[in-house]
């Protein structure tokens, strides 16, 4: 028996993930249709939220970004400016569009505080890797696992509200997203071998 799995020391090893598709900031009304357009043309879409952090006990924040990403370009509709427009929460709860993520239930959670819609369509990461012997969880190592690369959380706890977002955080939110089509893709097209991986470990009797 053996399971494929990475530490951390392994992964600050790797070379940092590159971005290099577009990203689209939706922050007016008058861009939402023809980004949702877009969405519903491609067979799937990766799917990731952020929310502000909170740094102080009893504080919390609403949703504040929804990220939907093809494999080339990066939607980052942001909530907290326009909500969730009709238009995407129709796509949201369309179960015939494709949408793939990382720890949906919690992301769907802060949705349910935003906007009254019922996600479908939607594929698990979490509940897929089992099947290839990979027993970690994070959107980081199993893309380290499945990649050899990095991704860099060094934005994750910066001001999802700001006024204007900065090119790291656009980066940094576009790539979580487009993380989780990339995944998928490798984990389908049979490309990943769990018993060649570098990081296959054998199961001992005490695990």
């Amino acid at each position: 028996m053996f399971k494929v799995s990475i530490d951390k020391t392994e992964i600050n090893s790797l070379p940092t993930v590159q971005y290099t598709g577009e990203v689209v900031v939706i922050d007016s009304m008058l861009k939402v249709k023809a980004a949702v357009n877009v969405l519903r043309n491609t067979p799937l879409v990766g799917f990731d939220t952020e929310t502000r952090p909170s740094f102080r006990k009893g504080e919390h924040h609403k949703m504040a970004l929804i990220q939907l990403s093809t494999p080339d370009i990066c939607f980052l509709f942001r909530v907290n400016k326009i909500g969730v427009p009709t238009a995407l929460a129709e796509y949201l709860a369309d179960a015939n569009c494709a949408k793939v993520g990382l720890s949906t239930h919690d992301d769907f959670r802060q949705l349910a505080k935003v906007c009254d819609v019922q996600p479908a369509g939607f594929i698990e990461i979490q509940k897929m890797v089992g099947q290839y012997h990979i027993t970690d969880i994070s959107l980081q190592k199993i893309y380290a696992i499945l990649f050899q690369q990095r991704i860099s959380k060094s934005q994750r706890l910066t001001n999802w509200e700001c006024a204007t977002l900065t090119e790291p955080q656009q980066r940094y939110a576009a790539i979580d997203a487009w993380a989780c089509v990339n995944i998928y893709n490798r984990l389908t097209s049979g490309e990943f071998n769990p018993e060649a991986s570098p990081y296959r470990k054998e199961i001992t009797d005490e695990e």
